[in-house]
Order: C-alpha cells, then sequence, then structure tokens
C-alpha cells in the first residue's frame, strides 16, 4: 500500500529528486534533544525516515532507533550516513500506514510525513501512530503549517486539526514554534503528546 498514491516517492529517490531533504536533522529536534538531555532514553521510531538526518540525531542522543521508509532507494544512503558516523541505526523499507507495527516503542518522531499524506488518509496516520507507539510513549512532530493546498504534497495543515486528530487519545504536553530551516522559519509548529496509557 502507497501512503500517496499521487506521488511517487521511489522515483523521486531513484532520480536523486529529493528536493525536501536539506541534509540536516530537523533544527527543532536538535533544539529540543539538547534542552532535554535528562529525558528518558528508549526506542524511538522515525517514520519517512528519508537519508536518516532525524534517525542520527536520535542516535547520537543515546536512543535505541529505527528508521522506516516506503522508498527502497532511501535505505542505502540511510545506512552509509549512519555507518560513517558509526551509529547503530535500524533502517527498514516498510509502510507506517500499511504495516503490522513489528514492535512497538517510546517515542516517534515524525518531520513533514503528516504533510506529506493525503488529508484524506490523516485518519489512518492516527490509528497507525497508536500500533506504533507503546502506552504511555511520546509521540513528538514538527508538523508543517501551511495554509493553502496545490493539490500536491505538502498538504496545509492547522493546530486545530491536530487537536481533533490526536487529542482523544493523546496528551498535548507543549506546542511551540521550533527553530526551522531558512525556508520555513514560522512555518512549522513543534507538537509534543503522550499517548494515553
Amino acid at each position: 500500500m502507497q501512503i500517496n498514491d499521487d506521488r511517487d516517492w521511489e522515483a523521486l529517490y531513484r532520480a536523486n529528486d529529493t528536493f525536501w531533504d536539506h541534509g540536516e536533522a530537523s533544527p527543532g529536534l536538535v533544539d529540543y534533544l539538547a534542552e532535554c538531555p535528562e529525558a528518558p532514553l528508549g526506542q524511538a521510531l522515525v517514520p519517512g525516515c528519508g537519508h536518516g538526518h532525524d534517525a542520527r540525531a536520535l542516535a547520537r542522543a543515546g536512543w535505541i532507533v529505527t528508521g522506516l521508509d516506503i522508498a527502497p532507494s532511501s535505505v542505502p544512503l540511510a545506512k552509509r550516513l549512519a555507518k560513517a558516523e558509526a551509529l547503530e541505526i535500524d533502517h527498514r523499507i516498510g509502510d507506517f500506514l500499511g504495516d503490522t507495527p513489528h514492535q512497538q516503542y517510546d517515542l516517534v518522531f515524525e518531520h513533514t510525513l503528516f504533510c506529506a499524506i493525503p488529508p484524506g488518509r490523516r485518519g489512518d496516520y492516527a490509528k497507525a501512530l497508536r500500533g506504533w507507539l507503546k502506552p504511555g510513549g511520546l509521540y513528538l512532530a514538527v508538523n508543517y503549517m501551511i495554509t493553502e493546498d496545490n493539490g500536491e504534497p505538502p498538504f496545509s495543515s492547522t493546530a486545530a486539526e491536530l487537536d481533533e486528530r490526536f487529542g482523544g487519545s493523546f496528551e498535548l504536553l507543549r506546542r511551540w514554534t521550533p527553530r526551522s530551516y531558512e525556508s520555513r522559519t514560522g512555518k512549522e509548529l513543534m507538537n509534543e503528546w503522550r499517548m494515553e496509557r
């Protein structure tokens, strides 16, 4: 099952047309990890991990990390980049929305996956998230907040929609405007949620 039938992510990776990849971890995640060094560590999942920049940031901070991506061609480079830093990360090909979770995680971190899937599948996203996270686990997300759609990813979202999608099963611990890539300054919202036990 493809996450987005309108976009062939594998073809984009094969063509090296990864225009969304900034070559570094999400600045919001980097700052979060620096500000919370005492946070309890455990097993973390990064769905839609691409070349693994966020997965490597989590691994450097001490998390045991799995990176998951639907595009097979994303995985070899992600593995090479992790190996270059002597980081052990379990990179897997898989569909966050459609696969049966092989295990549950203490943390799911995502950056721009929610906005990349068609809005009609966002209910599937919320349901899948509850399957991948352990009860009481953290869902940390940097959401790309844009207000107009052109029919292609990224699709628009609002804080109100996030509250509607996740508020029933998750407690919002905090929400803030993170440091972002220059092109996204002021257009991202970072949310830290805890799933109900």
